[in-house]
């Protein structure tokens, strides 16, 4: 869906730099990286740990965490899947305005719906856009629980809980998948970190 601006009285500004000239001067290639997976999966603690290593190399980089993002910028927003497709909307554009200037966009969103994301990897364009995914069974995300999320979910009291009470759509063409039931943080956030080496968005 495609989201036009109500005011017609507007134009897009060009800069003068370049998104090549802060690539340069950063050394890095400008790229968002999209975890998704069920709550409690490990996305942002994996996006924590990657921006924590890259950011201990030089790396410029940024963590932007579902729940974070829904204290500010989204807090008007609430969990119907209209306000899920628009909160992912919103995140998809912020997104592309920190890939465009040269940095490596760290993102940790449920966004349970295949149509959602790929929306976002139209919207930042080709190359621009990785899509991480996060693979925890259930069982082991709902034992893990440390928000309680999902007893109160399992009781009622949470309604539209993705993978209980509302659908999530896995991804069918994650360019990274990470098994967080049988690897360690460590090891996904290397895992990461190496296909940002191999595909030249990061110095080795």
């Amino acid at each position: 869906m495609s989201q036009q601006p109500k005011s017609k009285n507007i134009t897009k500004i060009s800069t003068h730099v370049t998104r090549q000239d802060r690539e340069n001067m950063l050394g890095q290639k400008g790229v968002t990286l999209w975890f998704t997976g069920l709550s409690g999966s490990g996305k942002s603690t994996v996006a924590i740990e990657v921006d924590r290593v890259l950011t201990e190399r030089g790396v410029a980089c940024t963590v932007l965490d579902g729940d974070n993002v829904r204290h500010g910028l989204n807090s008007d927003l609430g969990f119907s899947p209209e306000d899920r497709n628009e909160n992912i909307r919103r995140i998809g554009e912020v997104a592309k305005l920190f890939t465009e200037a040269g940095v490596i966009n760290l993102t940790a969103f449920i966004s349970p719906y295949r149509e959602d994301r790929d929306r976002n990897r139209k919207i930042q364009g080709n190359g621009d856009f990785v899509e991480v995914f996060v693979d925890a069974p259930l069982a082991v995300c709902e034992a893990r629980d440390t928000k309680g999320l999902y007893k109160k979910a399992r009781a009622g009291i949470i309604p539209e809980f993705t993978g209980i009470s509302a659908p999530y759509e896995a991804p069918d063409k994650a360019e990274i998948v990470l098994n967080t039931d049988g690897e360690s943080v460590e090891q996904s956030a290397a895992q990461v970190v190496a296909y940002l080496e191999e595909q030249g968005y990061v110095k080795q």
